[in-house]
């Protein structure tokens, strides 16, 4: 793997490997740097999603508890539709249709999974059935696939239905015409865009047969106490200390005054400042790079 940087964010099971001389489905991360109205459009959008997430569990579960038959996808598809019409939801008009239809997807996944896991067709620990989504909730992600229409533009920026042109941090491009993006807000409050692209399968180069093996010579680095690398890892690591400290002593004094309080943002800071001071550090394996 390569290094990690401050713009990537953890993936989870972002590679899906074809079989077969397949495609391979891979999973690139970037930072974003919304404006003030593009993360209102998007708190938006994160609200909505929530919404209809909660509103179609809500109706499941009264179903079950009232001995009715199971409400299927299309049912609540065919609900959502119905509840754009009325007053009291009329506001979810205000988001794409498409990140309201993937909160639907990602409920019947759920689902799914759940009724899987239980006679043990699904692989792994026993699933839990789906919970109500809070707003209180500090990691919120919105999907956008192909449907949504979503483009990356000649200038870099990521357009979003109904958001508007998002600035990215691109730190390497993309292979290929990406099929969906996600957009996800984490606990410190940071915006990241993960975009699902697929490739094909890479044929080996053809090499002549060879006797023995040898290592290619590594480059060589100006080294020494007053090498520009070297004294930029100790102004990084000065940094990365002075920043830790702070943050402790404001964590103490906040379990003083209001009671324990996370220290997301703060964390967050401190571990961009050390990925920095130290580029040459490996990442930690199952993280994906953007």
């Amino acid at each position: 793997m390569g290094v990690q940087e401050e713009d990537a964010i953890p993936a989870n099971a972002d590679v899906a490997a074809g079989k077969y001389g397949r495609g391979v489905q891979l999973r690139y991360n970037y930072r974003l740097d919304p404006a003030s109205r593009h993360r209102i459009a998007i708190g938006k959008a994160f609200g909505c999603a929530r919404v209809v997430f909660n509103d179609a569990l809500a109706v499941r579960d009264g179903a079950h508890q009232a001995g009715l038959p199971f409400v299927t996808d299309a049912e609540l598809s065919a609900r959502l539709t119905a509840a754009k019409r009325t007053p009291e939801r009329a506001w979810l008009n205000e988001v794409s249709a498409v990140v309201l239809q993937q909160a639907l997807a990602d409920l019947n996944a759920a689902y799914r999974n759940f009724f899987a896991s239980r006679p043990g067709k699904r692989k792994g620990p026993k699933m839990a059935p789906p919970r109500f989504r809070s707003r209180k909730n500090r990691r919120q992600a919105i999907r956008f696939t192909a449907n949504a229409r979503f483009k990356v533009l000649p200038n870099g920026k990521l357009r979003l239905p109904k958001i508007g042109d998002v600035p990215v941090r691109w730190s390497r491009p993309l292979p290929s015409q990406p099929s969906s993006v996600t957009v996800i807000k984490d606990a410190a409050g940071r915006y990241f865009a993960s975009f699902v692209v697929e490739t094909g399968p890479d044929a080996l180069p053809q090499a002549e047969p060879v006797v023995g093996w040898a290592a290619p010579p590594r480059p060589q680095m100006p080294t020494g106490p007053h090498s520009p690398s070297a004294r930029h890892r100790a102004v990084c690591a000065f940094l990365a200390r002075r920043l830790a400290e702070a943050v402790v002593t404001r964590d103490a004094r906040r379990r003083r005054v209001d009671g324990a309080r996370p220290a997301a943002p703060g964390g967050a800071r401190c571990a961009d400042v050390r990925r920095r001071a130290r580029p040459d550090a490996a990442a930690p394996h199952g993280w994906e790079y953007g």
